[in-house]
């Protein structure tokens, strides 16, 4: 499909900066498959729900992977910024480096004094590897001592990260380090939602996918078969794909708490619906004409023009229907992006 199909007009003033707060009294549009849009707060999410209904966290937490390095070459120095992308091994990750033309093969950088990476490897768009001279936890600590969070761009051309957005920017319940971008559906939940949640009797479950930072990539291909998703690491313990089952199979309805828990959970489906237990990496570009298998909702926040996530919501509930959703959103004052207001999606 053409990438302009997806594109809409979205006034800078419906860009949130910060999040609501409380988080969970930020704004939830409910958009059922026909019918009328509907204004709530996200605290009004048990009332869309019933006994026994599922809700699907991402439990990744968001890790300081913005760096700031200088590149060694003899006598030539240049600074140079990075955003770590995806984790390959104890001390390797791959990256966005800016600007990337002043790197290449085999360039070390410098860290401040403790930690160095060497360039092995050059790609597209900016990308590279960097394998470093620490490993494992103590690579993880010189991470957190020096990086910073990554804020998407465009918070970050707005202002810069604070003290705030290490708190903000994180959900309450991210457990597993290894992302490097929130999985920003779960950032509306706090300890008085889940005890609402736990009153009516819905389920909490997490599933792990480590995100990336190419979810903030814009698409530059003019048609959709020929953008190139980048893989993120995720899990879904097999424990817990039977017990998903079993809701479905009950009657009962499986939610995704963000776009990150449906590709997981669309990428662990078989053909009939089953899900399975999943380790590995994905890159599910889901786009309209996917068949859905493992979800019945979804709740996710509002997303950019010609973005693979308004792809993916358009694929659940329709081109048209999603435009018009978001010209509601856009008319009644939503606020879009990472630290937006939220949607309730119901096939």
């Amino acid at each position: 499909m053409l990438v302009d199909l997806f594109d809409f007009d979205l006034p800078p003033e419906n860009i949130a900066l910060r999040p609501h707060s409380p988080r969970d009294e930020a704004r939830l549009l409910f958009v059922p498959f026909t019918g009328a849009f509907q204004n709530y707060q996200v605290t009004s999410l048990p009332d869309f729900l019933q006994p026994g209904d599922a809700l699907v966290f991402n439990d990744t937490k968001v890790i300081p992977a913005e760096l700031s390095g200088i590149r060694v070459r003899g006598d030539s120095r240049a600074k140079i910024s990075f955003n770590l992308h995806k984790r390959e091994d104890g001390a390797t990750w791959r990256a966005f480096a800016r600007p990337a033309k002043k790197v290449k093969l085999d360039d070390v950088i410098e860290f401040g004094t403790n930690l160095n990476a060497i360039i092995t490897e050059k790609g597209d768009a900016g990308e590279i590897t960097l394998s470093f001279d620490k490993s494992g936890p103590i690579l993880d600590q010189e991470i957190a001592k020096i990086g910073h969070i990554p804020l998407p761009p465009y918070i970050a051309s707005k202002r810069k990260e604070d003290e705030k957005d290490k708190v903000d920017y994180q959900t309450i319940y991210a457990e597993r380090e290894g992302a490097v971008a929130a999985p920003t559906a779960g950032l509306h939940f706090t300890d008085r939602l889940f005890d609402a949640l736990d009153a009516k009797k819905i389920e909490r479950h997490f599933v792990t996918l480590h995100v990336g930072a190419g979810t903030f990539l814009p698409v530059k291909a003019e048609n959709t078969m020929d953008h190139k998703m980048h893989a993120e690491w995720g899990e879904i313990p097999q424990d817990l794909a039977d017990h998903l089952n079993a809701v479905r199979a009950r009657g009962n309805r499986v939610i995704a708490v963000g776009t990150t828990s449906l590709r997981l959970l669309e990428s662990a489906a078989q053909e009939k619906g089953q899900l399975s237990g999943f380790c590995g990496d994905t890159d599910i570009f889901i786009t309209p004409g996917y068949e859905f298998k493992a979800i019945d909702g979804l709740m996710t926040n509002f997303h950019l023009p010609k973005s693979t996530l308004f792809m993916l919501v358009s694929a659940l509930m329709g081109r048209e229907r999603m435009q018009q959703a978001y010209a509601h959103a856009v008319e009644h004052g939503y606020k879009f992006y990472s630290y937006g207001d939220s949607s309730l999606l119901l096939r």
